[in-house]
């Protein structure tokens, strides 16, 4: 059917859209978008890691250790990298791996949604889901959260920029462009503003 508004299956996607951000960055929120655009399932990292373990992450936090934590993280992300490609939210600290990022750069593409600090206390200052943020000086941790990891995400395959106001259709048409660019999408010819390389 010509002009369909999402193909059935997900053979224009070649890999896995691995989405990497601080927390506040609309991983979750844009992914979904973005999965929808392109007819392929959303998975959050984050939820299969709480599915697997019946806990919350806040749970896991407390009655184990940020190890345990990340050794679950690694064996989400290696199996959704061995199936169907789809999108791919993950937590804050699952690009900070190496073992994770050579396994994204080997079988998937990774995809940073780059926000500024400002942006970033709006969206999650008000939020207790944030194990991270639950000390006396939450601004002061996210502030060198941004600094220690944005180097990190800086090695992502693709950046797009996502600023205060910006609606999420946005960013999901800067990183549908830029896979479309990268050659990871058959270029759709659509409407879409598309810049010229």
């Amino acid at each position: 059917m010509p002009n369909a508004s999402k193909p059935e299956s997900t053979a224009g996607l070649k890999r896995t859209v691995v989405l990497v951000g601080l927390m506040g960055a609309g991983k979750s929120t844009v992914g979904r978008r973005l999965a929808d655009r392109l007819g392929v399932r959303f998975v959050d990292s984050d939820s299969e890691i709480e599915t697997a373990a019946d806990m919350t992450i806040s749970e896991i936090f407390e009655r184990f250790d940020e190890a345990y934590f990340r050794d679950g993280e690694r064996r989400v992300i290696a199996r959704l990298l061995n199936d169907k490609p789809c999108i791919l939210a993950t937590g804050g600290g699952a690009f900070l791996s190496n073992e994770n990022r050579e396994m994204i750069g080997k079988s998937g593409i990774s995809v940073w949604i780059k926000v500024d600090l400002e942006t970033l206390w709006e969206r999650v200052k008000d939020k207790d889901s944030r194990p991270l943020l639950n000390g006396d000086d939450p601004k002061g941790v996210l502030t060198r959260l941004l600094e220690a990891r944005y180097p990190l995400y800086g090695t992502a395959e693709i950046v797009v920029n996502s600023a205060s106001g910006d609606p999420h259709e946005v960013v999901v048409n800067a990183i549908v462009a830029a896979l479309e660019g990268g050659g990871y999408l058959p270029a759709t010819g659509g409407n879409e503003d598309k810049h010229e390389h």
